[in-house]
């Protein structure tokens, strides 16, 4: 979708369920408005946060006019076949995406993977994409302009996404945790942010870091603060780019025990597809 739009709207990690609301990006031109709805990756849920997660990506079987379905070249189908079976009986257009063509060998391989998802979705128009190296892009925009209804622009011209700019602090904050920590403290991470006070050249912003246990604030925060620092730096950094202003960032480390199976908490985080 960052390619698509032609700005960062969605954090993107080597990591698994990097993605975790439903995002929408918004392409505008003279003559038309495209809205993509980024959502979580397709999962089997184990706890509340992933329900969640799965229904943010099901909300989109509902309501979409095109659907992209985003593959890569070593994703193996057969794990998401509820998914899938629901994706079979859809009566909109459906194009299959396989991404990350630039790191097959040769063509033969590419044959393979295209024979296998066109058995599994045979009415899926099937496009190999390198989103990275920017290849067949330009072709998948073409091709969802040709496929899309006509209507009314739902949203302000100069509108790139419908989500709040806390939003994006939250996102960028939690992009670096999941770049800088490893196992399964990423996954228990939330990022609320309690201040955010905009002046003319400087965003003043307060944002709290909630994991479950004493033990992830520990690895958090690091032997004297060291690892906190590097994530608020390098967030910082990256606010920055982001709204083009200075930005002045504070962080805190809150524990929250099992806020990822509390339904109270999950909807206080916007975890909420209705």
């Amino acid at each position: 979708m960052n390619q698509l739009v032609g700005e960062r709207i969605s954090i993107a990690t080597f990591k698994a369920q990097t993605t975790r609301h439903r995002i929408m990006g918004i392409v505008n031109t003279d003559d038309m408005q495209i809205v993509f709805s980024d959502t979580p990756g397709v999962l089997k849920p184990n706890y509340k946060l992933q329900e969640s997660m799965l229904a943010f990506s099901e909300s989109a079987l509902q309501d979409a006019d095109v659907l992209l379905y985003v593959t890569d070249v070593v994703e193996n189908p057969e794990k998401n076949m509820d998914f899938l079976e629901k994706v079979q009986k859809m009566t909109i257009p459906v194009i299959l995406l396989i991404n990350k063509i630039d790191e097959l060998k040769n063509q033969q391989m590419l044959d393979a993977i295209v024979e296998k998802w066109h058995g599994l979705l045979p009415n899926a128009e099937i496009l190999p994409i390198s989103a990275k190296n920017k290849f067949g892009t330009d072709m998948l925009l073409k091709r969802i302009q040709e496929l899309l209804p006509e209507s009314p622009a739902y949203f302000d011209k100069d509108q790139l996404t419908d989500k709040p700019a806390r939003f994006f602090v939250s996102e960028i904050i939690r992009e670096k945790i999941l770049l800088y920590y490893d196992k399964e403290i990423p996954y228990a991470v939330e990022v609320r942010v309690e201040r955010f006070k905009e002046e003319e050249n400087l965003i003043r912003i307060n944002a709290v870091i909630y994991v479950e246990r004493d033990s992830q604030k520990g690895i958090i925060i690091g032997h004297q603060g060291v690892a906190l620092k590097r994530v608020s730096t390098e967030a910082r950094k990256a606010l920055e780019k982001f709204f083009g202003k200075s930005i002045y960032l504070e962080t805190f480390v809150k524990v929250d025990k099992d806020w990822r199976s509390s339904q109270k908490e999950l909807d206080s985080f916007g975890y909420n597809p209705e």
